[in-house]
Formats: C-alpha cells, sequence, structure tokens
C-alpha cells in the first residue's frame, strides 16, 4: 500500500463519470482507500459527495464537516455527457443579420468524401435571432446596433421560455462593444446565461468562435449547478477545504476558473495525467490509452510528453480551446443498442447507473455492455455486486475514517 506523507485532514481524488465515481481517499495517516459508486444512485444526493462521507464514516446526505477535509480535486464527464447526450441549456444563438447559416455551414468539410448520404450534426442552438448591426475588420460601424429590435426580440425569447443565449459578431473578437451591449440587453430582459464570443473564444475564424460559444451556453448551467453544488456542500471558500477541478488540459482549476468549454473533456484528461505517470512508473516512454466510460470511449497516446491540440471536433461541435489530445467516440459500455434491420447500432445515449444495462436486471435498455455478456466477453460472476438487485452502495477495499 502507498503511504504518503502523514497530515492531519483527508484528501479526496475523485473521478465522477455519468455511470460510475471512483475515490481516492488519502487518510490522515497517509494510507490510501479506494472505493466504487454508483454515480446516480437514489440513496445519496451525489456520489462524490456520498464518497466523502463514506470514508468519514458519516450518516447518508449528512453535512460534511469542512475541518476534516483539507482538499477535494475531481474530474468529471457531466459536461462531456450533456454534450454527447444533447441534454445541454435549450440556447439561443444571436449573430449579425445575414449570419443565421454561418454555423450550419462551417467549414464544408467532408470526412467522408465518398459518403452518398451527408448527415450533418445537430446543431445546439434551438432558436436564432439576427440583429441588425455590423462592424467592419478595421473597425468601421456600418449600420449601428438596433437595440429596439433586439430587445422586443429578447422579450419573445424570454416568453418562450428561453434563459440561455450565444452572442457572436464578426470581429466581435476585436471590436466587442456590439457584443457587450447586446449582452447588456439581454441581461436585462432576463436572460441567466450569456456567453459572448470576445470573452469566449478572443480569436479570429468566425466559425469555431462560434460553436465553442454556443457550446459555452449551452453547457454552463449544466456544468455550474453541479460545481455550485458539490462547492455549497463542501462549504468551499476562506475557511473550507479547497476544491479544484480538472479542465481539459489537464490542469487544476478553483471552481470560478472552471468554464464549461474547458470543461468538455475533464474526466478524460485526468485518465491521460493518471495513464501517463503510470507508464513513468511501469518505465514505459511510449504508450496508447484506451478509456471506456459509460457514455462514450475516450483514446489517446503518450510519447514522454503530453500531446496538445488547440481546436478539434466533438460530437459534431467544433471547440478552440487548449486541451490534450484525446479522440472521443459516442459509445460506451452503457451506450444503448438498437436494431435498424440490418445490423445492431448505437445511440448516442446511455442507460447511465440507473436503471443501468439489460443484465444489470434493473429494467434497463439494451446496452453495450449487454452484447459483451451475450457473447461471453464479460462474465457477470466476476463482477461486484454494486451492479446487481441488492448492490451495495459502494464496492473498495482499504478502510474508513
Amino acid at each position: 500500500m502507498i503511504v504518503a506523507p502523514a497530515m492531519r485532514t483527508w484528501r479526496f481524488h475523485i473521478d465522477r463519470g455519468g455511470t460510475f465515481t471512483d475515490v481516492v481517499a488519502e487518510a490522515p495517516d497517509g494510507h490510501l482507500h479506494m472505493a466504487k459508486f454508483l454515480s446516480a444512485d437514489p440513496r445519496h444526493d451525489d456520489a462524490a459527495l456520498a464518497g466523502i462521507r463514506y470514508f468519514l464514516d458519516l450518516p447518508r446526505n449528512a453535512p460534511i464537516p469542512p475541518d476534516r477535509v483539507s482538499e477535494v480535486r475531481m474530474g468529471t464527464t457531466v459536461a462531456t455527457n450533456a454534450l454527447l447526450e444533447r441534454k445541454g441549456e435549450r440556447v439561443t444563438l444571436i449573430t449579425t443579420r445575414g449570419f443565421a447559416d454561418q454555423l450550419r455551414i462551417g467549414y464544408q468539410n467532408r470526412p467522408k468524401l465518398f459518403s452518398l448520404k451527408i448527415e450533418l450534426p445537430e446543431m445546439l442552438y434551438a432558436r436564432i435571432v439576427e440583429a441588425s448591426e455590423r462592424v467592419t475588420a478595421d473597425g468601421k460601424t456600418l449600420p449601428p446596433l438596433d437595440e429596439e429590435t433586439l430587445v422586443r426580440d429578447l422579450h419573445r425569447l424570454r416568453t418562450d421560455g428561453f434563459t440561455a443565449c450565444a452572442i457572436v459578431f464578426p470581429h466581435g473578437y476585436r471590436y466587442p462593444a456590439h457584443e457587450r451591449r447586446a449582452a447588456a440587453l439581454a441581461r436585462e430582459a432576463g436572460f441567466r446565461q450569456i456567453s459572448t464570443s470576445h470573452e469566449t473564444v478572443p480569436l479570429m475564424k468566425f466559425v469555431s468562435r462560434g460553436d465553442t460559444t454556443v457550446a459555452d451556453a449551452y453547457l454552463s448551467p449544466v456544468l455550474s449547478r453541479y460545481a455550485d453544488r458539490i462547492a455549497q456542500a463542501l462549504g468551499s471558500g476562506n475557511d473550507g477545504p479547497r476544491l479544484f477541478f480538472i479542465p481539459s488540459n489537464g490542469g487544476l482549476a478553483a471552481p470560478d476558473y472552471f468554464h464549461s468549454k474547458d470543461a468538455v473533456l475533464s474526466g478524460p484528461a485526468g485518465g491521460v495525467i493518471g495513464m501517463a505517470e503510470s507508464a513513468h512508473q511501469a518505465v514505459f516512454s511510449h504508450i496508447i490509452g484506451f478509456d471506456m466510460g459509460g457514455t462514450s470511449t475516450d483514446v489517446s497516446r503518450f510519447d514522454g510528453e503530453f500531446a496538445r491540440i488547440h481546436e478539434t471536433e466533438v460530437a459534431g461541435v467544433r471547440l478552440r480551446v487548449p486541451m490534450l489530445a484525446i479522440h472521443t467516440v459516442t459509445a460506451g459500455g452503457g451506450s444503448i443498442l438498437f436494431y435498424d434491420g440490418t445490423r445492431m447500432r448505437v445511440v448516442p445515449d446511455s442507460a447511465g447507473a440507473d436503471p443501468g444495462p439489460k443484465c444489470c436486471r434493473q429494467g434497463g435498455p439494451l446496452t453495450v455492455t449487454d452484447a459483451n455478456v451475450k457473447v461471453g466477453k464479460l462474465r457477470p460472476e466476476l463482477f461486484p455486486q454494486i451492479f446487481w438487485p441488492g448492490r451495495q452502495t459502494a464496492v473498495g477495499h482499504g478502510r474508513r475514517a
């Protein structure tokens, strides 16, 4: 067992996935203990918090004493899964008149050159508002922003239930005055989530800047609700434990600096860091990473240094943010299977932890896991009872507080 230097409080390292949550607890005596939880379980409010209470030997959903925990570090696929499964917030795209179709048109890339059926990815925005405004590349204002019409459109959107918007104007990264004014009007209209391109991606290239801004508005409410809930439960602040999340670049970020555009590969990035450290300890300089979760599968490589990229595409969405080079496939162990009349196919939706795959006997749908069980690649008798009826709250080894 690994023993770290002694300390007076607990430290927790958590991988919060869509199906399972893994907790590594560093006890005050320096010993490490591990446990696995179902991410969605009616017996607890949140798997990460349940893991902390498990090792602190606290009752279910009991307050966590901030003086017993010094630090929590967490990687999460909350934003990743919301993007893959298209379960983010309803978003309105506000852009310059004449640019409504620009993100749909994109770069006209054809990844499958000989395909006779072109399947365009589903756009994240549900509505488009074209604002009458235009600033040229050298900063000249052609028509000024028509505030009266924009205010009328914003109030109509609020009446229709929209609370999130992405504001993307050409050259807004360099001349943001119109974006700032549009954001102020949206705030006055009652929008709670407002993402502007000059704050999200202050770089040229309208399409990738626009896609990233829309993704930020689409995912931020989901991520913020989760991060705020964890921070509030831990009492993070001046007197509480330090809370850090892993962004897509593999570093650490405090909750106030953990933005959704940087969180799409949060969980997988933590896996890459762990893979590299394991390779180093095993004296391997070149290694391929295969990280199969419940909703997605992530592939990466390490050849002595981390491969980083600044622009990528995840689930059909172009993102222009620095991140580790990870290729994500929308197929994990819990991905739902269906028969299209010719073959079994996978949809970008997961059975999750509750009800889980059909073989877990909780009334779940047919999944990739069920197919592997059926052909004998997975043997149920070798799996812990966390998967089955009468399942335990956690499975782990080591000891609790």
